[in-house]
């Protein structure tokens, strides 16, 4: 299982694709949303797992979804998703 973040750095416009405990950004893109989508992209790609998706200019997580088909900790259902 693979855990990635989405993240964005202060002062920069694009939003980086970071495995988690990697130590460069496996993709770049100009928007959050497409940031995203590769993450959970590359996550299933890994068997799963989680995918922390942080606020703007190097900002706390503000959501985090379950990749399948990692295991999600907790059993209730994500209804933003």
């Amino acid at each position: 299982m693979a855990n990635y973040h989405v993240t964005q750095k202060k002062g920069q416009d694009n939003w980086n694709v970071q495995k988690e405990d990697g130590k460069k950004a496996s993709a770049v893109v100009s928007t959050q949303k497409k940031a995203e989508q590769l993450a959970k992209q590359f996550s299933s790609n890994s068997g799963g797992g989680e995918v922390r998706i942080h606020r703007a200019n190097g900002g706390p997580i503000r959501d985090s979804d379950t990749v399948k088909p990692g295991n999600d900790p907790r059993s209730i259902k994500d209804k933003k998703h």
